[in-house]
């Protein structure tokens, strides 16, 4: 079943009776959402308050709540630690143990597909696509040499022109894919953490301070999902900025139809089958990381 995404931008109280979080204001329910139909809660407004039982029941049904700052873009989330996964323990010492190797040849599958997907945009946006495609085919085991920088570059100056620079702190376009990539990232440590793994334990990104290093990495495929839409947004008559109408968009992401396995299902639910994919990897060096492929995208390129 497809858990569903609210995202609360005005002042609002929110706690649970019976199982429904209730969403309130001026002390009248506006809302009321069976828990377990939940996938994330993204709040947006600093005048929110939630009860302690709304954040023991989101993360009891690995619900991830996901908190914006003032430019109402993604800055941390909450996601459950114990009850996720029986085997928790068990499966974090696994998860410690994997050898670098295989790292190394799973972060190779990852550059690769996500340069290839930088290529499908490209094409799709009837742009120069060739010199994607044709790194996609050099990256090595661990990506030593990088590739995954060298496809940045010429992806962004194809894309968007010589101009453009990706500007994590900038307004207007980089806002948008920040919100964009933020949402991914959320949903994408949900899958992780639904199926026993720890976040934190990346196969590349490796950083004291970032609790998400394995979502870091398991998103990076998706991010030119998201520099598409925004890309079909600039071509519109949109405003561009982080608002009602583009978020919808963007969230949107998280409920399209994908390819995963011959199996047309939602992105959000794909995403489940990815990290079990990847827990299966990591003891199997004949298991290769299998991403979904939007149904949508694939349909554009017949």
């Amino acid at each position: 079943m497809i858990k569903r995404v609210i995202d609360i931008s005005e002042r609002a109280f929110i706690h649970m009776k019976h199982r429904q979080l209730l969403i309130e204001r001026d002390q009248k329910t506006i809302a009321k959402i069976p828990i377990e139909d939940l996938g994330a809660v993204i709040l947006q407004h600093r005048a929110i308050v939630l009860t302690q039982a709304v954040i023991i029941a989101c993360q009891k049904n690995n619900v991830v709540l996901v908190f914006c700052d003032k430019q109402h873009l993604p800055y941390s989330v909450i996601l459950p630690i114990s009850d996720a996964n029986s085997l928790h323990t068990k499966v974090l010492i696994e998860q410690t143990k994997v050898p670098e190797p295989t790292r190394k040849r799973l972060w190779k599958q990852v550059v690769q597909f996500k340069i290839k997907e930088q290529a499908v945009t490209l094409k799709l946006l009837n742009k120069n696509s060739k010199p994607l495609e044709h790194l996609a085919r050099q990256v090595k085991t661990g990506d030593k040499e990088n590739h995954e920088a060298q496809a940045a570059q010429k992806y962004w100056r194809l894309l968007m022109g010589d101009d453009f620079r990706r500007d994590p702190k900038s307004g207007q376009i980089n806002a948008l894919l920040n919100y964009g990539y933020a949402i991914i990232r959320a949903i994408i440590a949900r899958a992780i953490v639904g199926s026993g793994l720890h976040p934190a334990l990346g196969l590349h990104h490796h950083n004291q301070y970032n609790g998400l290093c394995l979502a870091d990495d398991l998103m990076e495929p998706f991010r030119p999902w998201v520099d598409y839409c925004v890309y079909q947004m600039m071509q519109s008559e949109q405003t561009l900025e982080v608002n009602i109408e583009t978020k919808k968009v963007l969230l949107g992401l998280l409920s399209e139809s994908v390819i995963w396995k011959d199996k047309t299902l939602p992105f959000m639910v794909a995403s489940h089958h990815l990290t079990a994919n990847l827990k299966r990897a990591y003891s199997d060096n004949n298991i290769k990381m299998i991403f979904p492929s939007l149904v949508s995208r694939d349909q554009k390129l017949i």
